[in-house]
């Protein structure tokens, strides 16, 4: 009898998290690093990240908040993901999952350097990184970078040489939307807009990005999405 209660309470906690994203989206402070003592500010935003798929695993709630407000988005993807020989078809991938995270596929770009190849064990040089970065930045006027933290999200080695960001535990990190409540609650106790919430208002839209990387949309990455909280919330923090 314990159980079912048990059962019963984390789904309703699931749908109420759910009834949350669907309402609105919700941010926590009006003076945050995103807005100007409550005013919108127009940004030219440079999501970096390692890997084709990364933009549509981990990045969607941020994508479309910021699409849906009228920045400017640019996505440099630091490699082909080409581990398992398979780097042309990611790029084209990368490229239709844009489409339905509504990125101009022109603003996406795509690096295959030698010295910044797909796979664990691959160690990238941080001094590579950040003039590549720097260049990108000045090429299109950047003023805003988002990328992953010194964590890496998964772990994974090219995700954390590409940090600076911001993650979660693993147990908040596959409770799928209930997270959205522990975001909100940690950016609450940030009150210098250094934390900034993202819900994600169309979490459908991470199942049909992901959907585009049909070279990587196994079963567990199909469970990923359902499951991970960086479907339905990203939590931002500023670097100083």
């Amino acid at each position: 009898m314990a159980w079912i209660l048990t059962i019963s309470s984390l789904i309703l906690i699931w749908i109420s998290s759910l009834c949350k994203i669907f309402q609105a989206s919700w941010s926590p402070m009006k003076n945050s690093f995103l807005t100007n003592g409550g005013a919108l500010q127009k940004r030219n935003v440079l999501l970096v990240i390692a890997h084709p798929d990364d933009e549509s695993m981990f990045f969607t709630p941020t994508i479309g908040y910021l699409t849906s407000r009228g920045h400017n988005i640019h996505i440099l993807c630091l490699s082909i993901g080409n581990a398992d020989g398979k780097g042309s078809t990611r790029k084209l991938e990368l490229h239709q999952a844009c489409t339905i995270l509504k990125v101009p596929v022109q603003n996406a770009k795509v690096l295959d350097h030698p010295d910044l190849q797909d796979g664990f064990g691959k160690v990238w040089n941080h001094t590579l990184l950040a003039k590549i970065i720097e260049d990108e930045m000045i090429s299109h006027g950047i003023n805003l970078i988002i990328t992953f933290d010194d964590h890496g999200v998964s772990g994974h080695c090219n995700h954390r040489d590409v940090h600076f960001g911001v993650s979660t535990n693993i147990f908040r990190k596959y409770s799928g939307p209930i997270d959205i409540w522990c975001s909100i609650l940690y950016a609450m106790w940030h009150h210098r807009g250094l934390i900034q919430c993202l819900l994600n208002e169309h979490p459908e839209r991470s199942y049909f990005a992901m959907a585009q990387h049909l070279s990587q949309w196994v079963w567990f990455r199909k469970l990923f999405v359902a499951l991970s909280s960086y479907t339905y919330v990203n939590t931002l923090r500023k670097m100083t």
